[in-house]
């Protein structure tokens, strides 16, 4: 499946010598066809990126599927690898390792047929199956972490086997040591649409209308997929102690899916044991995502290790004020007052901080104002495609 490229934006003003510079072909390989943060932080980059001087080549392992829809105005190749040897949820192990290598060969051949140049890798399953493959073929190949440091994947393969190594945030950078790739890497943060002007005030009547609640409602928010990581049955669990803390209705608004039977059995219970089915409304994956963030008084984000979560950023971006476990990215993205951190393992003390921005409105509107002027500042589209131009420039060079 191909098309042709379909550019959102102009592509960006070049010197003279790099005009002349010849077109070069970044591939970009995803496994599974579940559509996340990744997916649209590439998509970003990729709707800028100049054609003149990049030739973009999906490879999806799915095909029409949603990620290859996704990516539908790009030009498209079919994984010529092995049947999935990871599937989502599963955890990254030796064994497995050796599954994804039997499909080395054929990709090889397939990156020398299509002349790729750097194979650039956005999760930690499609690295097991394409890094060897890429170096066999002689492609350099761009490791972006976008998930835990302490990933097997990164801690032993990226040291041999990536030439770059692109983190999401300092947290989700290598970790140091005698074998380790952090040598060659650095911090990119995701892109994001810093032109957003939503009305909160549309978005908020849209979720009154949805929930069916009473406009009063305090209307706090999760989203993302329903993992043990991101731990929804917390949110569930802050909720109810919050309840307790206000002179008001409150609804929980929880988008996302459970992507294993575990979570969603552990998230049903939860919801039992706090008597939570009338005041948790489960909205399923609604686009666009930024609208209905912007239609939440909070987001709460209990998730721990998240290397820089996307709706976080979206929510500032939004002007919704954010409560997050102090873990992992949340620490980074929300430092110097931009949200409130709260203990990760204790629900009273997220819970508190919710109840913080309830009872004290001008702080609440403090931190939204200048999280909204800091993503404006430092996550724009622009500063990540000119930090993804240089790293490629410097793999070619």
């Amino acid at each position: 499946m191909s098309a042709s490229l379909a550019l959102t934006v102009e592509p960006q003003s070049l010197a003279p010598e790099l005009r002349a510079a010849p077109r070069r072909t970044v591939c970009f390989p995803f496994s599974g066809d579940a559509v996340g943060g990744s997916h649209l932080s590439v998509l970003g980059l990729l709707e800028q990126l100049d054609p003149d001087r990049y030739r973009v080549l999906i490879v999806p392992e799915i095909p029409d599927g949603r990620v290859a829809d996704l990516f539908s105005a790009f030009e498209q190749a079919s994984d010529p690898g092995a049947a999935p040897a990871f599937r989502p949820g599963e955890a990254f192990t030796p064994a497995k390792f050796v599954r994804a290598l039997r499909g080395s060969g054929s990709r090889s051949k397939f990156l020398r047929r299509a002349k790729v140049d750097i194979v650039h890798l956005n999760d930690g399953r499609s690295c097991a199956n394409w890094a060897l493959a890429t170096r066999l073929s002689g492609a350099k190949l761009l490791w972006h972490n976008r998930g835990n440091p302490d990933a097997l994947g990164l801690r032993f393969a990226a040291p041999v086997l990536a030439h770059q190594v692109v983190a999401v945030s300092g947290f989700a950078l290598p970790r140091r040591g005698i074998w380790s790739a952090s040598n060659r890497a650095r911090v990119v943060h995701s892109p994001f649409d810093t032109d957003l002007a939503i009305d909160r005030a549309q978005a908020r009547r849209a979720m009154v209308d949805a929930l069916d609640v009473a406009p009063e409602t305090l209307i706090v928010g999760y989203v993302g997929a329903f993992v043990p990581r991101k731990r929804p049955d917390v949110f569930v669990q802050a909720l109810a102690r919050l309840r307790k803390t206000l002179d008001r209705p409150l609804v929980g608004a929880m988008f996302g899916e459970a992507r294993a039977q575990v979570m969603a059995d552990r998230l049903r219970d939860q919801i039992t044991s706090h008597n939570a089915g009338s005041w948790i409304g489960q909205m399923g994956y609604r686009e666009p995502g930024a609208f209905w963030i912007a239609g939440c008084d909070i987001l709460l984000v209990p998730a721990v290790d998240e290397p820089f979560g996307r709706t976080l950023v979206e929510a500032m971006l939004v002007g919704t004020p954010v409560v997050a476990a102090r873990s992992g990215g949340n620490i980074e993205a929300l430092d110097g007052g931009l949200g409130l951190l709260a203990d990760p393992d204790d629900a009273d003390a997220l819970a508190s901080a919710c109840a913080r921005l309830v009872h004290e409105p001008d702080l609440a509107t403090n931190i939204a104002v200048r999280a909204q002027t800091y993503a404006r500042d430092h996550y724009s589209r622009e500063t990540h495609l000119s930090r993804i131009c240089a790293v490629y420039d410097e793999m070619l060079a």
